[in-house]
């Protein structure tokens, strides 16, 4: 920790550069004089994640596309397609972009005794700005970030070389963060200025022949005011958009897919064996919450259950494990619709899994292994104290990786830390934001 002399002047200097205007509307986090420190092989270790998970993500893609053409595994569509409408569904078959893969990944690390597991993989991330805004701020006040000072921006301006940023009111509280984003992008590129946009307030004439980078998710296109009009018009091949419109791709039902046996053969086939054994420590085992009853003599892996009944009377041990909606809801994202069984009393444990089954056909849960996280010290500043003092904390970390040609670079990290006693890990008011930086 620094000195206090030095952790007041590092304070002072962070607060003076908080950006004019509402940079991070309604978001409110405790302040550190210090970036937070990762050991040389976690750094190493995010950094071959990124090739993993793009590889993983080409693998979902090319699966569902067999699947819905009824060349491997045809259920694997059905699944996935449940709860959409076929309007959309259609549209994410279509063959002008069949190939198409979202252009950032980002995925949610637990930092663990072990290493690191994957809660989330995220493909419309925010806190883009954010990252780039701490990196910048705590690379010039000389720590080593990873990514440097503006590799956040490098790399957005990279995978995204003449996109305009399309944002919905749904995700209006970070349109302050991307503005910032794309002032700081247009200042250092010679290339073609990038603006934000909103749905409400842009023509026809605006988007002919525009390429988009959507800032929502496709559950949501309902209230996405000419939703549409954006979808007819680049079926026609009038408007160019990234993330693809293929709703399956943002699902978290495929990291418990990677674990079906049914499946092996095929992520073994359509990944390097680096990439699988890296996934699979750090994938959590998982399972879909699925109410089709199992044949008479099978259990599922891992469980030793028939069926999900007998779940229910789990003891406090068993049930460390976590229930979560897969995507395609408004309950998708953020901490909304998760379940921590051994959170939860025996008959609130039992609810969760009645909930999970009875939703199976419209928005399908899936179910993995609950992994704590590791318990570490990190100071946090105390205005009350005028003081840092150290805080014991467990960590989210959200390594951005930008797609460009058939790389993902690994551009920045994005810690959030939170206090120990906190499960459930997000940004919150009472945890630390910090870019990351390699351990000295």
């Amino acid at each position: 920790m620094p000195p206090a002399s030095d952790s007041f002047q590092r304070i002072q200097s962070i607060r003076a550069a908080f950006p004019e205007g509402g940079f991070f509307r309604d978001k409110e986090w405790v302040l550190s004089p210090s970036a937070f420190p990762l050991d040389e092989e976690t750094v190493g270790l995010i950094e071959d994640l990124g090739p993993a998970l793009l590889a993983f993500q080409s693998a979902c893609n090319t699966l569902y596309i067999e699947s819905a053409d009824g060349k491997q595994h045809p259920w694997v569509s059905a699944l996935l397609d449940q709860g959409k409408p076929p309007d959309l569904v259609a549209l994410s078959r279509k063959k002008a972009w069949q190939n198409d893969l979202p252009r950032v990944i980002r995925p949610d690390l637990v930092l663990t005794e072990n290493g690191v597991c994957i809660s989330e993989l995220d493909s419309i991330p925010g806190g883009i700005g954010l990252t780039a805004w701490l990196n910048q701020t705590y690379a010039r006040l000389g720590d080593e970030v990873i990514g440097g000072e503006h590799g956040m921006l490098d790399g957005f301006a990279a995978a995204f070389p003449r996109e305009d940023i399309l944002i919905s009111r749904e995700s209006a509280d970070y349109q302050p963060e991307m503005e910032w984003l794309v002032e700081q992008v247009n200042h250092r590129s010679r290339s073609a200025k990038r603006t934000v946009m909103n749905p409400w307030n842009i023509t026809s004439q605006e988007l002919n022949g525009a390429s988009i980078y959507r800032f929502f998710e496709l559950f949501d296109l309902a209230n996405v005011e000419r939703s549409d009009e954006l979808l007819k018009m680049a079926d026609a091949g009038e408007l160019q958009v990234t993330p693809p419109l293929k709703p399956y791709l943002e699902e978290k039902l495929w990291l418990a897919l990677f674990w079906v046996p049914q499946l092996e053969r095929w992520w073994r086939e359509s990944l390097s064996e680096k990439h699988w054994d890296l996934l699979c420590a750090c994938i959590p085992f998982g399972w879909v919450l699925n109410p089709a009853p199992l044949p008479v003599t099978a259990v599922y892996p891992e469980l030793g259950i028939h069926s999900w009944e007998e779940m229910k009377s789990f003891g406090r041990k068993q049930r460390e494990l976590v229930v979560k909606i897969s995507g395609f809801s408004e309950r998708g994202w953020g901490s909304r619709g998760v379940f921590i069984g051994h959170d939860l009393s025996q008959e609130a444990w039992g609810a969760a899994i009645d909930e999970a089954l009875g939703s199976y056909s419209q928005s399908p849960f899936v179910m993995q292994r609950f992994r704590a996280g590791r318990v570490l010290n990190h100071p946090a500043w105390r205005d009350e104290k005028g003081m840092a003092e150290l805080v014991q904390s467990r960590v989210r970390l959200c390594p951005y990786y930008f797609v460009v040609g058939e790389e993902a670079r690994l551009s920045g990290a994005l810690a959030t830390v939170c206090p120990a006693d906190k499960k459930i890990l997000h940004g919150m008011r009472d945890a630390m934001m910090l870019p990351c930086r390699l351990k000295s």
